[in-house]
């Protein structure tokens, strides 16, 4: 087992296993969950906890900088499925308190790994998305695979953590997995390095003081997102005043989405400038945040607007943006796939936009403080390893 840069030294002066949390993970890179599991590690690691980063080589999640307390530990797999043997002998060397894992392929390995290990380490596995409409478009293989181990494999571990209540009530419901099994905690998505980051300059014309106002989409370009129907539906706000739409993400629908804004006569008020690390300076200067998903686990670029006091407009899609939205702005929900609904309301919200302070006030039920402290208990960590809820909230303010 190889040492990443932060653990490359001194590994058996480790400090004791009682309260060393390990975080297994296989990400993108540049997704969501990439963005949340790095908000957790850095709060720990703030709160002077000590975190195992178990990684598969070219995956997510990367930091910027290792925070003291991480160390970063090499699996010496670049796949998830070969990571198996080398995290049996992690979990026996190393002991740790708990063991947070995402995804479900990576869960499978941290559940068959610790019964394997024989450990008594407490194992949460997080599932960020509505599974059965993700399932929905899948091969029948996949979809018998991830129900199956959902469904049974899933039992093993100390309970199965999920980021709103409609993802939980779908694994009820459509997976038939024990509510108690389930626990809710919001994502870690709003701190003051949030607001920091939506500061920076940005080079792009169209966010120009004097400039047309933007529309703005943030996500992978595929099929989960919908962006067609974003454009579509820009397609009938721009037709009746002048904006502009910006889509930052990359994806397989690339092209397929600029020949659709070709059609429709649109492409020089479109761009789609690829990823970009730090959407949150786009965030804070679009008129209008736009979400078209199909389904999601919760939406969390729509929090992310909120946070940078754009208005957001979003699907009712299952699930998450219903939760989010409702308590501010319930009028800013529309069918999935509907996109005069959508054109109505972005028109309707770039007319009469809420108040900053209002969206900024709801976003601050996402911030990253309150979800680590969610997720200690959730792992069965003592509330006594963060600091007291008063020093949580001064030192986590957006």
């Amino acid at each position: 087992m190889q040492l990443g840069i932060a653990g490359q030294h001194q590994l058996r002066q480790r400090s004791t296993s009682a309260s060393r949390i390990a975080v297994f993970a296989a990400t993108s890179g540049h997704s969501g969950v990439d963005r949340i599991l790095v908000n957790l590690i850095e709060q720990w690691a703030a709160w002077g906890l000590d975190i195992d980063l178990l990684q598969v080589r070219g995956h997510g999640p990367r930091l910027a900088s290792i925070p003291d307390g991480l160390r970063c530990i090499d699996l010496g797999c670049s796949h998830v499925n070969s990571a198996l043997p080398a995290l049996v002998r992690y979990l026996r060397r190393e002991r740790p308190a708990a063991l947070l894992a995402d995804k479900d392929r990576v869960n499978r390995i941290a559940i068959l790994a610790r019964w394997l290990a024989a450990s008594q380490t407490r194992l949460l596995v997080r599932l960020g998305t509505t599974v059965s409409v993700n399932l929905a478009s899948r091969g029948r293989l996949e979809r018998w695979l991830q129900r199956a181990s959902i469904r049974y494999l899933y039992r093993l571990a100390d309970g199965i953590i999920v980021p709103s209540v409609g993802v939980a009530t779908d694994l009820v419901e459509q997976l038939g997995v024990a509510r108690a099994h389930i626990q809710v905690a919001h994502s870690p998505i709003v701190s003051a390095r949030l607001e920091q980051l939506s500061l920076a300059p940005i080079e792009h014309p169209w966010l120009a003081a004097d400039a047309p106002p933007v529309i703005l989409g943030v996500g992978e370009l595929g099929a989960r997102k919908d962006f067609a129907t974003l454009i579509r539906a820009f397609a009938l706000v721009q037709a009746e005043r002048p904006c502009r739409l910006l889509i930052l993400g990359r994806g397989r629908q690339r092209e397929r989405l600029l020949a659709l804004a070709s059609s429709l006569g649109i492409a020089e008020a479109v761009d789609l400038p690829g990823f970009v690390p730090n959407p949150y300076p786009y965030m804070r200067r679009a008129a209008v945040f736009a979400l078209s998903s199909r389904w999601e686990g919760l939406g969390i670029v729509l929090v992310e607007a909120l946070a940078c006091g754009t208005p957001a407009v979003s699907t009712d899609c299952p699930s998450g943006p219903r939760e989010i939205l409702e308590p501010c702005c319930p009028e800013s929900l529309v069918p999935v796939g509907d996109h005069q609904a959508l054109a109505r309301v972005i028109s309707a919200t770039l007319a009469h936009p809420p108040r900053p302070a209002l969206l900024r006030e709801r976003a601050q039920a996402f911030s990253v403080a309150a979800s680590a402290g969610a997720y200690l208990a959730a792992l069965g960590l003592s509330a006594e390893l963060a600091p007291s809820p008063l020093k949580r909230h001064q030192s986590d303010h957006c």
